[in-house]
């Protein structure tokens, strides 16, 4: 089997992969069991001088990195060179404090000495999606590879190009072979590669469904798995808020890698008395947009990813306006292009509201005061995260107890941040990555009692 990665912007061939054979699946999985027993004995020390060299091959390499992001999903370039050098940090962090996070935690018991031990697991899968295909890979591998665990990277498809890359990046930092492999395989060898001896536990970023599927088998064969799938997140204004500062937040919360993000802000709950004022100063920042080839720098808006992801967000734009949604700006597609739309009197019940719209639509909902905005926001099945801007902080922390979401943002878009757990309640997943959380997910806190 080949897979084909193609340029959405213009359709034209990127890469063309094979896939792995059955046999060498297998060599590939085995390695990475042998390469366990000798990983996990690298001193810590050196685990982490290898991550850090990890970052600086990062920087070293963003242009060709940055380009085979662009060029696979179509983010604009200037947003790839984030990217990479988001990854490069985070490989900085846990070089910095793996340490810290992996020291013995002694426990005051009537034992004589009592402890928790961290020891690594063994080979952890990750399911990797294309919407972020360095940095959601590096975030799981960082903390990952330096707890003394081997990787092996299930990436999406159309992003097998960045797959490669990222495995070399390993090679170049001086990783000793099979230690993190990329596999090209179809979805289909899902099942036999969480059954293998070799993988412990599971990482998936990616839909629900996949998600439902992938635990549905990881649990069937005992392991353990973190989802960090879908997201509906609310961006609530109050009406004290700054509106100018908060219209330039949610431009980027809302249209960042042209609104294909697990955590971008897809609806915008507004007091009924600064609706209007939001809304006609986000249509405006908005047309300012500039679209086009997102190889070029100054390009803001390129296109989505796959044909099918254009088809779907154009669906639900017109069962929106069916619904009796207002066509505000936008909603026209092109190929894999889709304007950036804007919506309004969005309410309960519409496709807007009710589901997940990756891509550049925003979403404008009318509140009649907060308490109704955080009723509207905890009306959803996802979990990920909710922004509220106000002049008045005491206020808003007051409310941190009615969201059960995995985030609470105040004056801010919900971002990933190395030094912070991130992950999600409900159908957004469970598990949590980054911080000093993501590394002792693929631990063994292992107890040790001793009597005197």
């Amino acid at each position: 089997m080949e897979f084909k990665s193609n340029n959405p912007y213009n359709d034209e061939q990127v890469g063309l992969y094979t896939a792995l054979t059955q046999e060498a699946l297998v060599e590939k999985l085995n390695r990475s069991q042998v390469a366990f027993e000798s990983w996990r004995k690298v001193p810590l020390s050196k685990r982490c001088h290898l991550i850090k060299k990890a970052g600086h091959v990062l920087r070293d390499n963003v242009e060709v990195y940055a380009k085979m992001i662009t060029l696979e999903m179509g983010k604009p370039i200037e947003e790839s060179r984030a990217e990479v050098n988001k990854c490069a940090w985070v490989c900085d962090y846990y070089a910095e404090n793996a340490a810290s996070f992996l020291k013995d935690e002694f426990i005051a018991t009537d034992a004589y000495k009592s402890f928790v031990k961290h020891d690594p697991i063994g080979g952890v899968l990750a399911i990797m999606p294309w919407n972020f295909p360095f940095w959601q890979v590096l975030r799981y591998a960082a903390p990952t590879l330096t707890a003394g665990n081997t990787g092996l990277l299930k990436h999406a498809p159309n992003v097998f190009g960045c797959a490669q890359l990222i495995e070399e990046v390993f090679i170049k930092a001086g990783y000793p072979p099979h230690v993190f492999q990329n596999l090209i395989v179809h979805h289909d060898q899902t099942e036999f590669i969480i059954a293998h001896e070799a993988v412990k536990a599971v990482t998936l970023t990616g839909s629900e469904r996949a998600g439902s599927a992938v635990a549905e088998i990881a649990g069937r064969h005992i392991k353990k798995t973190v989802l960090e799938l879908g997201g509906n997140n609310a961006f609530i204004v109050w009406e004290d808020a700054d509106i100018d500062v908060a219209v330039k937040t949610a431009i980027n919360a809302r249209m960042l890698n042209c609104g294909q993000s697990c955590i971008a802000a897809k609806r915008f709950i507004l007091m009924e008395s600064i609706y209007d004022e939001f809304v006609i100063k986000f249509i405006e920042a908005v047309k300012q947009l500039k679209s086009g080839d997102p190889m070029n720098d100054n390009t803001k808006i390129g296109p989505l990813a796959r044909l099918d992801l254009a088809d779907q967000l154009n669906k639900q734009v017109n069962e929106s306006v069916k619904k009796g949604a207002k066509l505000l700006l936008g909603g026209k597609q092109n190929g894999c292009y889709h304007e950036p739309t804007i919506l309004g009197d969005v309410v309960p019940g519409m496709a807007a509201f009710n589901q997940e719209t990756f891509g550049p639509l925003a979403a404008m909902i009318k509140a009649k005061n907060i308490d109704h905005a955080f009723e509207l926001s905890e009306n959803s099945t996802y979990g990920l995260g909710v922004t509220v801007f106000t002049k008045n902080i005491e206020k808003a922390l007051k409310y941190v107890d009615k969201i059960n979401d995995g985030a609470y943002f105040i004056n801010e878009l919900v971002k990933s941040d190395p030094r912070l757990p991130f992950g999600g309640t409900k159908k957004s997943g469970y598990g949590r990555e980054l911080a000093k959380d993501g590394m002792m997910e693929f631990i063994n806190r292992k107890t040790v009692y001793v009597k005197e």
